[in-house]
Protein backbone atom coordinates (compact mmCIF):
# COMPACT_ATOMS: atom_id res chain seq x y z
CA UNK A 1 0.00 0.00 0.00
CA UNK A 2 1.53 3.31 -1.02
CA UNK A 3 0.96 6.87 0.14
CA UNK A 4 -1.79 7.50 -2.42
CA UNK A 5 -3.62 4.35 -1.39
CA UNK A 6 -3.54 5.40 2.26
CA UNK A 7 -5.01 8.77 1.37
CA UNK A 8 -7.56 7.26 -1.03
CA UNK A 9 -8.74 4.56 1.37
CA UNK A 10 -8.65 6.71 4.49
CA UNK A 11 -12.11 5.89 5.84
CA UNK A 12 -11.46 2.16 5.56
CA UNK A 13 -8.06 2.45 7.25
CA UNK A 14 -9.08 4.47 10.29
CA UNK A 15 -9.82 1.35 12.37
CA UNK A 16 -6.49 -0.23 11.47
CA UNK A 17 -4.66 3.00 12.28
CA UNK A 18 -6.34 3.15 15.70
CA UNK A 19 -5.30 -0.44 16.40
CA UNK A 20 -1.70 0.16 15.37
CA UNK A 21 -1.26 3.52 17.09
CA UNK A 22 -3.60 3.45 20.09
CA UNK A 23 -2.42 6.77 21.50
CA UNK A 24 -4.09 8.64 18.63
CA UNK A 25 -7.34 10.31 19.63
CA UNK A 26 -10.46 10.92 17.55
CA UNK A 27 -9.32 14.53 17.25
CA UNK A 28 -5.99 13.32 15.86
CA UNK A 29 -7.78 11.20 13.27
CA UNK A 30 -10.02 14.12 12.30
CA UNK A 31 -6.99 16.42 12.05
CA UNK A 32 -5.20 14.04 9.68
CA UNK A 33 -8.04 14.20 7.13
CA UNK A 34 -6.48 11.33 5.19
CA UNK A 35 -3.16 13.12 4.71
CA UNK A 36 -0.09 10.90 4.90
CA UNK A 37 2.08 13.84 6.00
CA UNK A 38 -0.31 14.82 8.78
CA UNK A 39 -0.57 11.19 9.89
CA UNK A 40 3.21 10.80 10.15
CA UNK A 41 3.50 14.12 11.99
CA UNK A 42 0.79 13.31 14.50
CA UNK A 43 2.19 9.82 15.21
CA UNK A 44 5.60 11.40 15.69
CA UNK A 45 4.14 13.92 18.11
CA UNK A 46 2.12 11.41 20.16
CA UNK A 47 4.87 8.80 20.43
CA UNK A 48 7.86 11.14 20.67
CA UNK A 49 9.94 9.39 18.03
CA UNK A 50 11.92 10.64 15.06
CA UNK A 51 10.15 11.16 11.75
CA UNK A 52 12.32 8.51 10.10
CA UNK A 53 11.23 5.98 12.70
CA UNK A 54 7.57 6.78 12.13
CA UNK A 55 7.98 6.49 8.37
CA UNK A 56 9.66 3.12 8.87
CA UNK A 57 6.78 1.97 11.12
CA UNK A 58 4.16 3.17 8.64
CA UNK A 59 6.06 1.44 5.83
CA UNK A 60 6.08 -1.84 7.77
CA UNK A 61 2.39 -1.44 8.60
CA UNK A 62 1.50 -0.80 4.96
CA UNK A 63 3.10 -4.10 3.95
Amino acid sequence: MNRDQIEGNWKQLIGEIRQEWGKLTDDDIDYMEGSYEKMVGRIQERYGVAREDVERQVGAWRR
